[in-house]
Order: C-alpha cells, then sequence, then structure tokens
C-alpha cells in the first residue's frame, strides 16, 4: 500500500456501528472521525464500554461499520471483499491484543512465522524473519520454547513480534499490558515505544493505563461514540 501525499496513513471518516440487543439497536460510535499521520502513536483512553475495542476492531478489518469509511494507505476498506480484506489484515495491519492468542502446539518462532507462511513466503525466509524479529524483542535464547513455557510477558513480546512479520503500515494495540503484572507492563512499553522510535512503526494503542498514554503524541478520549482530545493524561490515583 502506499500513503496518501499528505503522509496521512489512516483516516476514519463519520463512523457509525450499531448492534441489535434484544431488538432494540445499540449504537456505540456515533459519527467517528480520526487521522493517523505515518509514524505517529495515538492513544485511546475511556472507560469501559464505549467503543475503544469495537472501533479497533473497524480500523483492523476485523468487523464492518454500519455506515462511514475506514481509508487505509489510500485504501476504502470498506469497498474490498472478503479476501482483499483478509490480506489486509494479513500484511499491512499488526494487531497486539490483551491476550497473546498463540498456537499452544508451536514454539515462538513458529507462531511469529504464521503470518508470513500465510502469505505464501518460503520455510526458510519466514523462519529467519522469525528469530530476527525474536531478537528484536530480547527473546533469541527463547525461539523453541512453546508458549507454555513462556512468561506471561515473555508470551506478549511473542505476539508483538508476530505483529510485525509482515512489516505492516499500521499496529493495532488493545490493552495490551492488560494481563501483564508491573515489571513486565513496563518492559513491554518500552518495547512498544522503541518499535515507533527506532522503526518509525505507526501504532494506535488502547489502554486504560494512563501513565502509558501520556508517552504517545496525542491522546485521545472515546465518549458518547466520538473521540475527544484528553489534554489531562495524570495516572487515575
Amino acid at each position: 500500500m502506499s500513503e496518501e501525499a499528505n503522509g496521512t496513513l489512516l483516516r476514519v471518516e463519520d463512523l457509525h456501528k450499531s448492534y441489535s440487543t434484544a431488538g432494540e439497536p445499540l449504537q456505540v460510535l456515533r459519527g467517528l472521525d480520526l487521522e493517523v499521520e505515518s509514524g505517529e502513536v495515538v492513544a485511546i483512553v475511556g472507560a469501559s464500554g464505549t467503543g475503544k475495542s469495537t472501533l479497533l476492531h473497524l480500523i483492523g478489518a476485523l468487523d464492518r461499520p454500519t455506515a462511514g469509511r475506514v481509508v487505509l494507505a489510500g485504501r476504502d476498506l470498506n469497498t474490498l471483499w472478503d479476501e482483499a480484506l483478509a490480506e489486509v489484515r494479513n500484511q499491512d495491519i499488526g494487531f497486539v491484543f490483551q491476550f497473546h492468542y498463540l498456537l499452544p502446539e508451536f514454539t515462538a518462532q513458529e507462531n511469529v512465522a504464521l503470518p508470513a507462511l500465510m502469505a505464501g513466503k518460503e520455510m526458510e525466509e519466514a523462519m529467519e524473519r522469525a528469530l530476527e524479529l525474536l531478537g528484536a524483542v530480547g527473546l533469541s535464547d527463547r525461539a523453541d520454547h512453546r508458549p507454555v513455557k513462556l512468561s506471561g510477558g515473555e508470551q506478549q513480546r511473542v505476539a508483538v513480534a508476530r505483529a510485525l512479520t509482515n512489516s505492516p503500515s499500521l499496529v493495532l494495540a488493545d490493552e495490551p499490558s492488560g494481563n501483564l503484572d508491573t515489571a513486565s507492563s513496563e518492559s513491554l512499553h518500552e518495547l512498544l515505544w522503541g518499535l515507533n522510535e527506532y522503526e518509525g512503526q505507526t501504532l494506535v494503542l488502547v489502554t486504560h493505563n494512563l501513565q502509558l498514554a501520556s508517552r504517545a503524541q496525542r491522546v485521545l478520549e472515546l465518549s458518547e461514540g466520538c473521540l475527544h482530545p484528553r489534554a489531562d493524561t495524570t495516572p487515575d490515583r
């Protein structure tokens, strides 16, 4: 994908998302707009149930909006068929969720290699790339370990490496440290910010951690179905 001329990687325009609950419509997003520049880190905060994860799923082409557009590097994702969307998810977007979703029967290296294999890369190339990324996240010596043999923090680092396998233009992180202890959380946060600083990785992050959010270039709060700039990112007491 090529970026738009003005450097905007992601544009979300007048986004709406509704669900039917007990026969009644539940409107989660109400005309939400967002622009993210290439290389930018944007943190999205807000109360539970406001639709933060829903927004990431729409941006990441895991779900389709009720109305509005998601445009990634000049391509309107809403106009793509399912097969093309699957290709976008595999090659252009990296996902890091609160739970790592590693496959238990595979080693760390094999888990990281999977997206490349799904994209049609040769096994040798995919495994070499996986080992390179595990080195980048400090886990070279754990490459042949299965997830059960890794700590929670190590599992999330493997998940970050997997998200980067196909060099995506955008990484989406949904409460990536939500299940980790303080030390592991801080280590993961340093890793995510290092990706931006040294790799120029574009990152949209959903978090309840205001200390983490405060390190982003922009902090937006999701409330009443729309995003608003949040000036105060002092951690909650």
